[in-house]
């Protein structure tokens, strides 16, 4: 681990939350879900609630590993006209409120291409971490030298079928955190297999000292407890992105999502500190 004058806003959220013996909650939205005025409204609800790190949708036509859910949200974003430029804008103005919690981005490598100067921006507005869904690890060096130069970790998805040999090679190469894909499919599911995917986490626990965060058919307290003890972190996106839909004003879809953030913080509170 670095000095902490060079340890990055990853870095401090994970070292602080090993300290206290708590695990990180990562949230996902879609940036534009469901209009840009209510961006910052979401944002705050979910980091008064208790989230630790904003995972933020890139908006993107097709994809690829999304369900209904998430695929409904970056619709509603798309025909709002958000952009990845509108993305960092939102980060940009979130950081003049909150400069600790990390942000990462999540999408698609189509996105990040069109925007030559990305990694020089990203770092202006705030950005701390970036998730490629469709950036295979052996091409990662396109961009991952140049987002370091910024100190902007590359997140990489491990998966139930990634092998032991692939997985070594993809923590050779990750920063920030792991991000294991509790199942096989698509986000929302809900054929969650608490002892297989603690298995698999042991595994890779044993590849790296990185932190591991665990994500896909985590829904509710009850399903983040069980996971909880055996991750450094719990990944939810669904679940905040279905009470996003639910509509409403800005003011009353940020209280729902702060409601289920305080649920999910409870239960992993509760399933490590037994």
């Amino acid at each position: 681990m670095s000095s902490d004058v060079d340890q990055t806003r990853l870095d401090k959220t994970f070292s602080r939350l090993r300290e206290n013996k708590s695990k990180a909650l990562v949230s996902f939205i879609t940036v534009g879900d469901p209009t840009l005025d209510c961006a910052m409204d979401c944002l705050q609800g979910l980091v008064e609630g208790g989230v630790d790190i904003l995972e933020l949708g890139i908006p993107f036509s097709d994809p690829e590993a999304e369900g209904p859910s998430i695929q409904a949200a970056n619709e509603r974003a798309l025909k709002g006209g958000a952009t990845l430029k509108d993305v960092l804008d939102q980060v940009k103005l979130f950081r003049k409120k909150n400069t600790d919690t990390p942000i990462v981005l999540m999408g698609y490598l189509n996105s990040i291409i069109a925007m030559p100067d990305f990694e020089k921006r990203a770092s202006e507005a705030g950005v701390d971490g970036l998730i490629m869904v469709n950036l295979p690890p052996e091409e990662g060096d396109k961009i991952a030298q140049p987002l370091a130069k910024q100190s902007i970790d590359l997140i990489y998805l491990l998966a139930p079928t990634t092998t032991k040999e692939r997985s070594k090679e993809i923590v050779k190469v990750a920063s920030g955190f792991l991000y294991y894909v509790s199942l096989k499919g698509i986000t929302g599911a809900d054929h969650f297999d608490p002892v297989e995917v603690t298995k698999k986490v042991r595994e890779l626990k044993e590849l790296t000292d990185l932190p591991i965060c665990v994500g896909f058919g985590i829904k509710d307290g009850k399903t983040a407890e069980k996971i909880a003890p055996h991750a450094d972190g719990i990944v939810v996106g669904s679940a905040f992105v279905d009470l996003i839909a639910q509509g409403g004003s800005c003011n009353e879809i940020s209280v729902r999502l702060k409601k289920k953030a305080l649920e999910l913080r409870t239960s992993i509170d509760a399933a490590t500190a037994s």
